[in-house]
């Protein structure tokens, strides 16, 4: 956490009129312009009004390589500029920044109790009124039969056992491996959003993966444009009008392929969105629709032949976009959204930890089929709404899974909130972020595989605390006792069994320690 606060440089140069003023961090409010030079580090988070640049944000993203930034782009505070000055319109201060939501993420993390606290929780309630029995018992065997001088022994050998079961190990085990395991987390981009989260990660059987966002780099362009009636142009641009009320993905990569061409865009109205389904709205007095072949068909549209080449365009694992003017068919765009990179090897490499992998997509089947096919994914849930990816959730459960939902949009909020365990990507939306027990800052399938090795070592950290803790007071209180001396002589004398009693805290803690240089 020390590491990360020292990312926020303590002052800001605010932009006022022509000439700019060093301010306290504290002092920058949202819509603030502030300029940042070279070498510096970016002070919050903002959008680029102004300039151009390279700026390192391998603490957000763990890659090296510095990301170009221009005018419109947004940086994140905390990120280091290279080259290159430019100036920001401070978007989130103070606690909303993500740097600031990240360490309170890792902060409450650490503070929070795992459900296996409750196992050393009940332990400590029955073990310390028995220690307080046992050290009674232990005065009055010695008070009555001891050598003399009684009183004295029973006292020392009573006080003794008192202080070697005294429960500090108990205690230290599962909260000293929390602590350290979600550090270590934080160190290699993945936020636990609390201790169970950490805990029941180890337990997953199924992961349940958004296909856009997730498995995709979650920026669809426009790759083909199929006209069936009118001038692909003016048809582009009357589709770019009603998607610019939209905001699904699909629709924002028909408006950028609209200005990718410099095409006036008109106004429209009467806009309306069936979530799931498409778009329809007016624009220049025609009445235009947009969405899959069922929703045109639902208004009366023949899509016999669009729907042939949407199947085309699906082979070639583009998402068909069927546009409608006046009840007729005319336009057919297919969006691509590649696969991220790393995927292929994250999904293989899950599979062989024997987790069955399930994609949820709204996509037709025949281009969810192309996708998972080549990613090698168990089961292809195709032509899913939004409002069904919980269910499909909820459904695994009851069959007894227990079941991991990793994705990135508002839409995906109430799947992660239904599984046992939600995974955000941190490329995604706020509130996706927010309904998920596990954040992945990089955005990578492969943070999930380190999240579920570092949770497997955790709780393997926390077994062997815990038994190290009852082995340690089921010998020490009879020893402290005097359980040996009849035969052998051998007691435990106040100042060892407090020696004791700190050795077993100190190798609590330095098992937990461990977790630190888990392989990941």
């Amino acid at each position: 956490i020390r590491a990360l606060l020292a990312l926020t440089p303590p002052t800001a140069r605010r932009v006022v009129g022509d000439d700019d003023e060093e301010v306290p961090l504290a002092e920058v409010r949202v819509g603030d312009r502030l300029r940042v030079r070279p070498g510096e580090k970016v002070p919050t988070d903002g959008r680029i009004v102004d300039g151009t640049s390279y700026v390192d944000e391998s603490m957000v993203t763990g890659e090296p390589a510095p990301a170009k930034k221009t005018v419109g782009d947004r940086v994140s505070g905390g990120t280091v500029n290279q080259a290159g000055g430019f100036v920001l319109e401070a978007e989130r201060v103070g606690d909303d920044t993500l740097l600031a939501r990240i360490v309170a993420q890792i902060s409450a993390a650490q503070r929070s109790r795992a459900p296996i606290q409750r196992l050393a929780d009940t332990v400590s309630g029955w073990f310390v009124p028995a220690v307080i029995l046992v050290a009674v018992a232990t005065f009055l065997v010695w008070a009555t039969w001891g050598p003399e001088p009684r009183i004295a022994w029973a006292l020392l050998n009573a006080v003794a056992v008192l202080i070697i079961a005294c429960p500090c190990a108990l205690g230290l085990a599962t909260p000293m491996s929390v602590m350290v395991g979600t550090g270590r987390a934080a160190s290699v981009g993945i936020l636990f959003r609390d201790a169970a989260a950490l805990e029941r990660l180890e337990k997953v059987d199924v992961l349940v993966v958004d296909k856009t966002g997730t498995l995709t780099e979650g920026r669809p362009r426009v790759v083909s444009v199929e006209v069936l009636a009118g001038d692909a142009d003016d048809l582009l641009a009357i589709a770019a009008s009603v998607e610019r009320a939209s905001e699904h993905p699909l629709g924002r990569a028909v408006v950028a392929e609209a200005e990718r061409r410099t095409l006036a865009i008109p106004a429209h109205s009467a806009f309306v969105s069936v979530t799931g389904r498409g778009v329809t709205a007016l624009v220049g007095g025609r009445d235009v629709a947009i969405g899959s072949a069922r929703f045109l068909g639902e208004r009366g549209v023949d899509t016999v032949a669009a729907e042939a080449l949407a199947n085309t365009l699906r082979s070639r694992a583009e998402t068909a976009i069927l546009v409608a003017v006046d009840g007729v068919a005319a336009l057919v765009l297919g969006v691509a959204d590649p696969v991220k990179a790393s995927t292929a090897e994250a999904i293989g490499a899950l599979r062989a930890e024997g987790l069955e992998i399930v994609m949820l997509t709204g996509d037709a089947r025949a281009t969810a089929e192309v996708v998972g096919r080549s990613l090698g994914i168990d089961q292809i849930e195709a032509e899913v709404l939004p409002t069904d990816k919980s269910a499909t959730v909820t459904r695994l459960q009851k069959a007894g899974r227990v079941v991991a939902m990793a994705g990135d949009g508002v839409n995906d909020a109430p799947a992660l909130a239904a599984a046992d365990v939600g995974i955000a990507m941190g490329n995604g939306t706020d509130i996706a972020m927010e309904t998920a027990g596990v954040t992945l800052v990089k955005g990578d399938l492969r943070g999930i595989l380190q999240a579920r090795r570092l949770s497997r070592a955790v709780m393997a950290n926390i077994r062997q605390n815990l038994f190290f803790a009852f082995v340690y007071n089921a010998a020490g209180v009879p020893l402290a006792a005097g359980i040996l001396y009849p035969w052998f002589g051998i007691l435990l004398s106040p100042m060892i069994a407090s020696a004791a009693m700190s050795v077993s805290s100190v190798s609590v803690i330095a098992n937990a320690l461990r977790l630190r240089r888990a392989n990941l």
